[in-house]
Order: C-alpha cells, then sequence, then structure tokens
C-alpha cells in the first residue's frame, strides 16, 4: 500500500513541478521579477509543493521495499 501511495506521491509531486516550471517561465513571472525581484507566488508554491511531493514519494518507495521480518 506504502508503494502505491508513494507513486502517487511521486507523480503529483512531478506534475506539479512541471507546472510550476512552466509558470515560473511564464511572462507574468516575469513582470512580478523585474518589480520584486522574485517570481509570482503561483511559481514558488507549484516549484515547492512538487519537490515536497516527490521526495515524499520516492521515500516511501525506498522505504517501502524493506522486507518486514
Amino acid at each position: 500500500m506504502k508503494q502505491i501511495f508513494g507513486a502517487a506521491l511521486l507523480l503529483g509531486g512531478l506534475v506539479l513541478l512541471y507546472f510550476g516550471w512552466g509558470e515560473y517561465n511564464s511572462f507574468a513571472s516575469d513582470v512580478s521579477e523585474a518589480f520584486t525581484g522574485s517570481p509570482t507566488d503561483n511559481a514558488v508554491w507549484y516549484l515547492t509543493g512538487g519537490a515536497i511531493a516527490s521526495l515524499a514519494g520516492v521515500l516511501l518507495l525506498i522505504g517501502g521495499r524493506k522486507n518486514r521480518s
């Protein structure tokens, strides 16, 4: 069960990273970065959430393979 949840988290995290990367390279993010020095909040949240979800998914996949005897 942990492996299925880990795979779902990994896949969801990768999707969030994909959308975050697109948002980071958008025109709105470029304008925001020109005036404030940082990209839009959406880009930051997508990238942060995607990184955390991907890492948690990988950890569950690796940790779920141990035999419990």
